[in-house]
């Protein structure tokens, strides 16, 4: 028998308070007693001799069986009455008998039929039953109900309305008789999966035998809120599996304005044992359009686990005729636990297929919005090892896929595969470890490789074609050794210096030429190639501190910390005609028409490319600053130490002058800054690029108008008395708020989003809700994010500006009713976004009523949906729902 909780109740009445049909039968059961035994004296416990024994005691006396095992039993009040064979355990009963335990209010023994019966009792004070019957037998879970008759030498027992738990299910109400170790039979129950003590829906068994693994039923119906509807069967089975079982899914019917009736979401589920389970859907539309998916999950508890879904499509969307927009797409998701294998990892996150699935197939993934508005799809694949060696160096490996595709351009990037290999930072001339180190025992160095084999933006047209590989395919290798030392210069200051080397090796090159009418050709060749460069360069650095003390107020001191840098670096030019790299070319043009002369390198468009062209010898400059303030303590604060508030995190400006430059030598001047206001609630970044030169402002005519463009002098704009010109700034702030943000110290859980969600809320959430993104916690009154981001840029004959909010976050109207935004508004153009989205939740305990509303743009729609939250009843739901592709525009 499984674990069950037995709740008495009457449909009128409140909860938990025993009806008076059953108060009856229980009393009726027990009028066989002529016996008036005493009342329990109040406040205090009573030993009566009627003749009795005392509470506490091992009853020893045998039965007319003297297999019959004793009975020991404890009470409040215990009496024994040696004439009739009976006792009465009376307040705080408990009985062991063999491998039963049976606890109680009241409970009676019946020697001469071998009978326990046990109850529980109406209290005085608040009218409710109280003291149910709690039996447990050998390793069964223990079993609540409001009466219980047992005979304890057949193991045969008459349970009084009961709920029982079956994995995720209840069967409750009603009365279960125990005719044998496996069979029990059932009448007038209810199986929900509501767990209420009073079920808002369920199924009705009038008549039914229970076994180990399922339920074979008599007449049965469905029950909605106590009122029972008109759906019946003669006769059922209804499985209560211990493990996973196969079984067909109900679809749904329904209506698409577009593509027909339709029947949705049929299928067949495979349970493949303990850690998988496959699960094949389909849906077909009046109009020929159809999609099939399968989704296998898996899961090895501290191991690994993962899901894997494939999906494919064909709709009609044009005239009768036209062939129909064919579209598939592939998840995998796959992780690993750490534990499992410690030093390596393999990890999988692929969303691939056709560019036009999302809009072709918005049924499929239920019209999630993220989804249909999205521009790109990426996935990885990837193995990565570590270990050490060499004095316990670190040696990394990492072998990956990668795809990356555009739904925009409909182009795919493939990485098939990437390598990489590195050794960590050693000190190869620091062998003894002993004693303070040399200055040439601090040089460090380290190795990396890295290799791959790409094809670039590829249509995905011609993704599948055999010369995309033969002829698009890049592939490299790329060696990088850095040498480093750093010391100390006069205690104050720091110096560093490094030089790099990069070797590259290719499989294949390019060559162009000139052809007839001058137009360039480029040519693929295939053949080893490889280029060397280096570079070189050193640092100094400091930090001035400067610190303003007060003396009275709560701000005690403010400090203000300046790190200047400068640093010198040098690369050779590697664009000469003498590297063997470098090629020329002459068109072959006549008169009237001028001679081209160009130079490339035959590593264009290579994937790690070659040796940057062109000297380079100059200065790098750059100053960080932050600021931060020393505060009195809070009042509350018993430790008294003073606290530091950071109030500039940073503020920095760099630049660098080249030497080797004939013109613009120094590069524009750029400055970024970033700092948190409000204990780390709101975020501030801001940054932008300052041009030093003067640039000129010139009219031109083109097709018979006047056009402007710029030109920049080298000519510096303080050699005018004028500050550099802003080029471009940007500016965000952001902030996620709760009640958690301003009260870290309480109970509250964090806020209520998917990247705070428990894989099994994960889980739960796939079940109940088609949108993923829409993890619903009623625990948090409100959560609130903002995000402001404007940008300015200036082409000197114009400037472009954006400037917008984005808003979204969840907040509870009552403690059952939540709901959910997302938007943007265009402080500009003084507009909200095509995609601002609402989502009202409303909790019913074993129900979820949800309803999904964009208001207004292409995506406008809605969706109104009542659910049992349950997720092996997913198919008892009612729907109503206006999708956007019955909207004029849809296709267009």
């Amino acid at each position: 028998m499984a674990n069950m909780i037995a709740f008495a109740h009457k449909r009128s009445a409140i909860i938990y308070i025993i009806d008076k049909s059953r108060a009856d039968t229980i009393i009726k059961l027990d009028s066989t007693n002529k016996n008036k035994y005493p009342k329990l004296p109040k406040g205090k416990k009573s030993n009566i001799t009627f003749p009795v024994k005392k509470a506490g005691t091992a009853d020893t006396t045998k039965s007319n069986s003297e297999l019959d095992s004793e009975i020991k039993h404890t009470a409040d009040l215990n009496i024994n009455d040696v004439e009739t064979g009976m006792s009465y355990l009376i307040g705080h009963a408990r009985i062991t008998y063999e491998d039963v335990e049976l606890d109680a209010d009241y409970i009676r023994i019946d020697r001469k039929n071998h009978l326990f019966f046990a109850r529980g009792s109406i209290d005085s004070v608040t009218k409710r039953y109280v003291g149910r019957p709690i039996s447990k037998q050998g390793k069964e879970n223990p079993i609540t109900s409001d009466s219980l008759l047992f005979n304890y030498e057949t193991k045969k027992a008459h349970i009084w309305n009961i709920l029982t738990q079956q994995e995720t299910n209840y069967i409750s109400h009603g009365q279960a008789k125990k005719i044998s170790e496996t069979e029990v039979a059932y009448q007038n129950i209810i199986i929900s999966a509501c767990d209420k003590p009073i079920p808002d829906y369920g199924i009705v068994i009038t008549r039914g035998i229970g076994e180990k693994n399922k339920i074979i039923s008599g007449p049965a119906y469905l029950e909605i809120e106590g009122i029972p509807l008109p759906i019946g069967i003669p006769f059922g089975f209804f499985p209560k599996p211990d493990t996973r079982s196969s079984g067909v899914m109900i679809g749904t019917f329904g209506e698409d304005a577009t593509l027909g009736f339709y029947l949705r979401d049929f299928g067949y589920y495979i349970g493949l044992g303990d850690y998988a389970d496959l699960t094949n859907l389909g849906t077909y539309y009046s109009n020929g359009s159809y999609e099939v998916s399968s989704t296998l999950d898996y899961l090895n508890r501290y191991k690994y686990s993962g899901n894997l879904a494939l999906s494919y499509g064909s709709h009609n969307y044009g005239l009768a005729g036209d062939p129909p927009a064919r579209d598939f797409h592939i998840s995998w998701t796959h992780a690993q636990n750490p534990n499992a294998s410690p030093g390596s990892t393999f990890s999988a996150s692929v969303s691939a297929g056709t560019s036009s699935f999302y809009q072709n197939n918005p049924a499929s993934i239920g019209y999630n919005l993220q989804q249909l508005t999205q521009n790109a799809l990426r996935s990885s694949i990837s193995y990565a090892r570590t270990w050490t060696a060499l004095n316990n160096t670190p040696f990394n490996l990492t072998i990956s896929l990668s795809h990356s595709q555009d739904l925009t351009q409909k182009t795919v990037s493939l990485e098939l595969p990437s390598f990489n290999f590195s050794i960590g930072s050693f000190n190869p001339f620091y062998f003894d470890g002993v004693g303070e180190q040399k200055w040439y025992q601090k040089i460090t160095l380290s190795y990396t490789l890295t290799a791959t084999n790409r094809v670039t933006n590829v249509p995905e047209s011609e993704l599948f074609q055999s010369q995309t590989f033969t002829k698009r395919l890049q592939n490299g290798f790329q060696h990088q050794i850095p040498l480093s030392l750093s010391f100390n210069l006069l205690k104050y200051f720091t110096v560093s210096a490094n030089v790099n080397y990069t070797e590259r090796w290719y499989l294949q090159s390019i060559r162009q030429h000139y052809a007839r009418a001058d137009s360039l050709v480029t040519d693929t060749v295939p053949g080893f190639e490889r280029a060397g460069n280096y570079t070189m360069g050193a640092s100094l650095s400091t930090k001035i501190y400067n610190t303003l003390n007060f003396k009275s107020g709560s701000i005690r001191a403010i400090r203000h910390v300046i790190t200047p840098n400068i640093g010198f670096s040098y690369s050779p030019d590697y664009s000469g005609l003498d590297r063997s790299y470098n090629r020329s070319i002459v068109s072959n043009a006549t008169v009237p028409y001028p001679v081209v002369f160009s130079r490339y390198s035959i590593f264009n468009s290579s994937v790690y490319g070659g040796p940057s062209a062109g000297k380079q010898a100059g200065i790098s400059l750059s100053l960080d600053n932050s600021i931060e303030a020393k505060v009195l303590p809070k009042s509350t604060d018993t430790s008294h130490t003073p606290r530091k508030i950071q109030l500039l995190q940073s503020l920095s400006f760099s630049t660098f002058y080249n030497f080797a430059a004939d013109s613009f030598r120094l590069t524009p001047i750029s400055f970024s800054g970033h700092t948190a206001l409000l204990h780390d609630r709101l975020n501030i970044s801001f940054g932008g690029t300052l041009n030093p030169y003067v640039t000129r402002v010139l009219d031109s005519i083109s097709n018979g108008q006047l056009v402007q463009y710029s030109r920049m002098v080298n000519r510096y704009t303080f050699q005018d008395g004028k500050l550099p010109t802003l080029a471009n700034f940007s500016f965000s702030a952001s902030a996620s708020l709760n009640p958690a943000t301003f009260h870290p110290l309480s109970n509250l859980p964090p806020g209520a989003s998917l990247q705070t969600a428990t894989p099994q809320q994960v889980h739960a959430l796939a079940l109940q809700n088609n949108d993923p993104s829409a993890y619903v916690d009623f625990n948090i009154p409100w959560n609130l994010s903002i995000n402001y981001s404007y940008n300015y840029n200036n082409s000197y004959t114009s400037t472009q500006t954006t400037n917008t909010v984005m808003l979204s976050g969840d907040l509870n109207l009552t403690q059952k009713w939540k709901i959910q935004y997302n938007t943007s508004y265009d402080l500009k153009v003084g507009r909200l976004s095509s995609a601002t989205s609402f989502v009202i939740y409303r909790d019913l305990h074993c129900w979820n009523l949800s309803v999904q509303w964009v208001p207004f743009g292409y995506y406008k729609s809605y969706n109104v949906t009542l659910q049992v939250k349950s997720a092996v009843l997913q198919a008892l739901k009612l729907s109503k729902r206006s999708d956007y592709t019955s909207n004029a525009n849809f296709g267009q």
